[in-house]
């Protein structure tokens, strides 16, 4: 079992911010919501209390901000079925029905007000309009570029055999499934592996694959049903009772890019851009949709088309990409004025506080 696990639950999308909180925090019965603005330390009290977790030999899963990876938005202890959580980050916390008991910190309690200047608040005031909208400007443009993205696949699909993708799908539920007993009807925990950040594509593939014994890397062109594949995998196992981790595209949450099946040691994914990866050990293997569904010679048939829309779709990523790294430095910008009104003295007490709670919490089992 691995100690440190990532993953992502919320992200910038081409359908708006979209959060998998409520799934992803399934089965906790207690949760930590640290509130107020950012600046006041928040994200370094969760890497704090994590790694403090991790040294004592706790399971932890790091949940990253899609904003600035290297932050976090939340931790989870699975066998104290505790988590830790930026109450700013998660969405609508009420969905999570497993949760029994939510005790909020109040880290805007450790703002010196009378250090905040009026100017200082208009600048903040303003900042936050410029805020949203370049948010919104990149969730605009990501919907273009998924628009885009459409025609793109539209020049495979046209090409599909989806009788030979039904027999993959047949193949695969076989291969992974067939052996095993029926067991109650379960639920898959959903998550990102991934995210758009300031700086292009990020993604923990590589890590959350590594101690897997079998991974499938999936091959194939926009449109050859990759996704589709996966989401009847995904309602196989969960008819079947067998455990899985549904993970859905960054880019665009309604479509799914890997599954892990942990009991199993599995992992199935698609492995095109921006997380393209390769076999490279014992338990890998290629399932390449686009020669296995696909008449031959649609690239060459199509290239001028084709190479339009792969130029037009780039600059629109781009362009997205362009208005997160301006919300990243705004978002920076306001940070830095909470920052310089925060007492972090206040700040080292909540960290002692939740400390404490967690120990006890280990010491009870939860």
């Amino acid at each position: 079992m691995e100690i440190a696990t990532h993953y992502f639950a919320r992200g910038n999308t081409a359908r708006g911010a979209h959060f998998l909180y409520p799934s992803a925090f399934q089965g906790l019965e207690k949760l930590f919501v640290l509130t107020g603005p950012p600046g006041t330390g928040k994200s370094t009290v969760l890497r704090k209390l994590a790694d403090g977790l991790v040294s004592l030999d706790h399971a932890v899963q790091f949940f990253h901000s899609p904003l600035r990876p290297e932050e976090l938005d939340g931790i989870i202890c699975p066998h104290l079925k505790i988590g830790v959580i930026d109450g700013d980050a998660c969405g609508d916390l009420d969905a999570i029905p497993s949760i029994q008991t939510i005790i909020p910190y109040a880290f805007e309690n450790a703002i010196n007000s009378d250090q905040l200047t009026a100017g200082d608040r208009t600048e903040m005031e303003e900042l936050g309009v410029r805020l949203e909208s370049a948010y919104n400007s990149a969730y605009e443009a990501f919907n273009t570029a998924l628009r885009i993205h459409d025609e793109w696949e539209a020049f495979y699909i046209e090409a599909m055999d989806f009788g030979k993708a039904d027999e993959i799908a047949e193949e695969w539920k076989d291969s992974l499934f067939g052996k095993l007993k029926d067991e109650p009807p379960v639920s898959g925990r959903r998550l990102f592996f991934g995210a758009a950040t300031p700086k292009g594509a990020f993604d923990f593939i590589q890590s959350l694959t590594a101690p897997l014994e079998r991974r499938i890397f999936i091959k194939g062109r926009p449109g050859s049903g990759k996704s589709t594949l996966l989401k009847k995998l995904a309602a196989a196992a969960e008819e079947k009772g067998v455990e899985v981790q549904i993970f859905h595209c960054g880019f665009d949450p309604n479509s799914l890019d890997m599954l892990i099946f942990p009991t199993l040691s599995t992992a199935i994914f698609d492995s095109t851009a921006p997380h393209e990866y390769f076999p490279n050990r014992i338990g890998d293997e290629v399932l390449d949709m686009y020669v296995r569904t696909m008449k031959p010679g649609i690239d060459e048939a199509y290239a001028a088309e084709l190479a339009d829309i792969k130029t037009r779709y780039s600059a629109k990523m781009k362009q997205a990409t362009s208005f997160l790294a301006e919300a990243e430095a705004l978002d920076s910008r306001i940070k830095a004025l909470y920052t310089a009104a925060t007492d972090f003295s206040k700040v080292e007490a909540l960290l002692k506080e939740l400390e404490s709670e967690l120990t006890a919490a280990a010491k009870t089992g939860g």
